[in-house]
């Protein structure tokens, strides 16, 4: 599928992203929120490439800018957020690694 394949199912559904591959605990996906990222922590950790945009993401008390281009990692169970995006924000999200479980607190 292409690039401009996945923008347009985006665009059709209400779900703010699209999965592409799924194999032996990598995954792929095309991530674009429209008005806010409500997501929650991961039990995986993650990779995000930005395809689009600019805007600042939160992983826990850091908040750092980003642009098209960037790369950013997340470890599983820690909270993160694209707090500010512009419009046209696109990012690729590898999920990978096996299922960590959740710290016990």
């Amino acid at each position: 599928m292409s690039h401009e394949q996945l923008r347009a199912t985006l665009a059709a559904q209400s779900l703010p992203f699209v999965e592409l591959f799924e194999r032996q605990g990598v995954s792929l996906e095309l991530f674009s929120p429209r008005t806010a990222d409500m997501q929650q922590p991961h039990d995986r950790d993650e990779l995000y490439f930005v395809a689009s945009g600019h805007g600042t993401f939160r992983r826990e008390d850091e908040v750092v800018a980003f642009e098209t281009g960037d790369f950013l990692f997340v470890a599983a169970h820690v909270p993160h957020r694209f707090e500010t995006f512009s419009d046209d924000f696109q990012t690729w999200v590898v999920f990978f690694g096996s299922v960590i479980p959740h710290p016990t607190r």
